[in-house]
């Protein structure tokens, strides 16, 4: 009997496939923002469970999965609102990190990472706003991918910032993680990629000697015939980059929440609480017009960078996950520092798709961004490039 890693909140739905494709065989788990035919979504929080009502069909990524062979397991735990990067929730158990269990999970697709890590089922699909499942599958030592902002239909799915969700997905293998996307991506062109480029803005953020190393080792030794050119990051800065994802993040979160919040006064965690307060005083409307300026603008560089041929090399996190017995403020600051890293994607709305590295204090990630709509050229070069790496 596998372990429980405390990951579900409905368990053993066993929903059976509705067609019989390339997932034959597979099950998969499904984040709690998710609708499901006759199931009530928590986003996380009992307050929006009591307030919402049953979904009257699969959301429509649950739906091709489900047509192309995968049985449904269970329904996994959130941090509240998706509104968190950590993976812990109050209104539930731990989630445990199968592969560092004193270490926090990741959020907000925290459950959907420790089932697919712990074994309990074969991929999960969450979704990435700020890092939600590039950030669990790097600690949870998985494959992970934020695809292409606008591939994949959100519909039936709970928002967050609309700017920035998207439905991503994280498996054990590379191999599995493009079998998904095959399923869920539409059709496109296949190109190889010639450039290669170090991010050195977002090199420099890791302070641990002993990460940068054990990645630079890791492209070493699996992917020997690139040779990669540091260059700058294009247009900004990081720190702007992560305060316009900020702005605009927490702009939407309260146009799409704010309403529900004062009408129910929902319990909240301190963290979730305090940054919905602070969106909910994000009213400076010079400030949010820069932000989507310094969005379009980083948008178009970083297209420019990528192209069709382009490849970005980053690491995924500031380092291992942080351990749970790390205080309320360290864990604020290794959240402010990984985002620095997740925004780049998140604000240029590229793919990016993160690789397990083994380290000594835990897993790590080494992630790859490519052009917009080169999900699956992405996809199809980790799974040539990682046959031999197996993450969980």
């Amino acid at each position: 009997m596998k372990k429980d890693y405390g990951a579900f909140i409905e368990d053993q739905m066993n929903l059976a496939p509705t067609g019989n494709g390339d997932l034959r065989g597979r099950s998969f788990a499904v984040k709690d923002i998710f609708a499901i035919k006759d199931h009530v979504s928590s986003a996380g929080n009992p307050d929006w469970l009591k307030t919402h009502q049953a979904a009257e069909a699969d959301a429509p990524a649950v739906a091709v999965l489900r047509k192309n062979g995968a049985l449904l397991r269970g329904v996994t735990v959130t941090d509240e609102l998706m509104y968190s990067l950590k993976g812990d929730n109050i209104h539930f158990p731990p989630t445990i990190n199968p592969a560092v269990p004193d270490a926090f999970t990741g959020g907000s697709s925290s459950g959907s990472a420790a089932a697919v890590a712990g074994g309990q089922v074969d991929f999960a699909i969450g979704t990435d706003t700020g890092g939600s499942v590039r950030i669990p599958s790097a600690y949870c030592g998985l494959f992970g991918i934020r695809p292409t902002h606008g591939a994949i239909s959100l519909e039936g799915v709970i928002p967050l910032a609309p700017s920035f969700d998207t439905v991503g997905w994280m498996a054990r293998c590379a191999k599995g993680l493009e079998n998904i996307g095959s399923c869920l991506l539409p059709g496109q062109p296949l190109r190889s990629y010639t450039r290669f480029y170090v991010l050195q803005e977002a090199w420099d953020l890791i302070r641990d000697p002993s990460v940068r190393e054990t990645l630079m080792d890791f492209i070493r030794k699996t992917c020997p015939a690139i040779t990669s050119q540091p260059v700058p990051l294009p247009v900004s800065s990081l720190p702007e980059i992560a305060e316009t994802f900020r702005i605009i993040q927490g702009t939407e979160a309260w146009q799409m929440h704010g309403a529900w919040i004062e009408r129910t006064h929902p319990a909240f965690g301190r963290d979730i609480a305090g940054r919905f307060e602070a969106a909910s005083r994000m009213t400076d409307h010079a400030q949010s017009e820069k932000a989507a300026t310094v969005k379009a603008q980083f948008s178009q560089a970083m297209a420019r960078m990528t192209q069709a041929n382009g490849l970005i090399l980053i690491p995924t996190t500031y380092g291992p996950a942080p351990k749970r017995v790390a205080s309320f403020e360290e864990s604020e600051r290794v959240r402010s520092r990984t985002m620095q890293l997740t925004c780049i994607a998140g604000v240029s709305g590229l793919p990016q798709l993160t690789v397990p590295v083994p380290h000594l204090d835990g897993p790590i990630g080494l992630s790859f961004i490519s052009g917009r709509g080169t999900d699956r050229q992405l996809l199809r070069w980790a799974a040539a490039h990682f046959a031999g790496t197996e993450g969980g």
